[in-house]
């Protein structure tokens, strides 16, 4: 039997998107791990925990989100192009982008478009309002 190239082209893209699942789930787990590590090692050395734990975890959280939802672009676009496939792509990029955006107000403490202003204001030793 031949396989078709349509057929490979396809198991090509259903390996790619394996692959970015698989980065995307290994950066949460290494990231956990990491986190997990650096939040023993503050311990120990009797530094603050909770808020630099909290804001490691997002960075890799949000890095990891980013790579899983690559890999559902790459399935919806290649692979299973239908209409139910694309909204259920849209719901998670709607999820995402809200999660990122929580995210990053957590990580940063200020919503992303005032992020510049205040860096502004701090380096020119003024208060954030």
């Amino acid at each position: 039997l031949v396989a078709s190239p349509v057929m490979d082209e396809t198991e090509l893209v259903e390996d790619v998107v394996r692959l970015f699942e698989g980065v995307g789930v290994l950066i949460l787990i290494v990231g956990a791990v990491y986190v997990g590590a650096r939040a023993l090692i503050d311990l120990v050395g009797r530094r603050p925990v909770y808020e630099a734990t909290r804001k490691r975890f997002a960075r890799s959280l949000l890095l990891g989100l980013e790579v899983l939802v690559a890999a559902d672009v790459i399935q919806t676009v290649a692979v299973e192009n239908t209409l139910r496939s694309v909204a259920t792509l849209g719901v998670l990029v709607l999820v995402r982008t809200v999660l990122s955006f929580s995210l990053d107000i957590e990580i940063d403490g200020v919503v992303p478009w005032r992020k510049r202003q205040v860096e502004a204001e701090e380096a020119a030793g003024e208060a954030p309002a």
